[in-house]
């Protein structure tokens, strides 16, 4: 089986999505759409912006969604998902290409999740760390041992652990990694706490303009981030990417639960390859590749 998955803020790089307008009629109109739904070029930063420019929260994430929405979207018949996941941001990628979202509702919520998170990361000052070479348990009991915020927040593969929180509680928590064996605990170049309780702020935001999104009956199942399990019902799609923002990525999980349910072939859609790199952590033996249009 087909498993298509999307990847997240991170993903960005100058110059994306150039190729795609350039040789997909289809393509130049969804990307001008998007100008006018965001009320700013988005495409030229896309196309022309530094590294910097596309770092924003609020440029970044309609960035990587539209990269990856609208490569699905030309791909056309070649595009035939037996089940689907997106990476944090990637879900709402994931969610359009497996039509349980319009193309113009997707980007609006992506839109409007920048914003909230934005807004919630400068309430407190507030970071991501990744953790290598430790066991997830292990990384847990340190940050609930750790005083402040901070959490658990992607479980990207087997002995990759992002954690998050209040600067200082995941500098404190770096330190108290790596006195206990962690390989490295390094601070990422992040301007918030994503997925911690630090985030509640921007949930709330989010929260209000999903429930008034209409969510469709999907062509596939999505395995979230939050339940990792392939859900199919609109209304639980909806509560589990309202809690998204707060609750860990399960990534790990959710692709362990692809494969037993019989995915053997992964196919990132979107800028980058560091999902295929994780899903190949995760289990040698799955064949992974990028979407790529003829």
């Amino acid at each position: 089986m087909k498993a298509y998955v999307f990847p997240g803020q991170g993903a960005q790089f100058s110059g994306m999505g150039l190729d795609l307008y350039e040789k997909s009629p289809e393509a130049q109109a969804l990307f001008e759409k998007a100008n006018d739904i965001l009320g700013f070029s988005i495409t030229d930063i896309m196309f022309e912006g530094s590294a910097e420019d596309l770092k924003q929260t609020k440029v970044t994430q309609p960035a990587v969604f539209l990269h990856s929405v609208i490569l699905s979207k030309i791909l056309g018949k070649n595009f035939e998902p037996d089940m689907v996941a997106g990476h944090s941001l990637g879900e709402f990628s994931a969610l359009v290409a497996n039509k349980t979202l319009s193309f113009e509702d997707g980007l609006e919520l992506v839109a409007k999740r920048a914003k909230a998170m934005q807004k919630a990361c400068e309430l407190e000052p507030s970071t991501m760390a990744a953790v290598l070479g430790m066991e997830d348990e292990m990384v847990e009991s340190i940050c609930a041992e750790t005083q402040g915020v901070v959490v658990a927040a992607n479980y990207n593969c087997p002995g990759q652990l992002v954690i998050s929180g209040a600067y200082p509680a995941v500098e404190k928590a770096c330190e108290n990694l790596k006195e206990r064996g962690a390989k490295r605990a390094l601070i990422l170049p992040v301007g918030g706490a994503f997925h911690s309780p630090l985030m509640e702020p921007a949930r709330k935001d989010l929260a209000e303009a999903i429930e008034n999104t209409e969510f469709s009956k999907p062509i596939c199942p999505i395995y979230q981030n939050v339940s990792t399990f392939a859900v199919n019902d609109p209304s639980e799609i909806k509560k589990n990417l309202v809690f998204q923002l707060t609750a860990p990525v399960k990534w790990t999980q959710s692709v362990q639960n692809m494969i037993n349910d019989g995915a053997s072939d992964f196919v990132e859609v979107g800028p980058g390859k560091v999902l295929q790199g994780l899903v190949k952590k995760i289990n040698r033996s799955m064949t992974t590749s990028s979407a790529v249009i003829e």
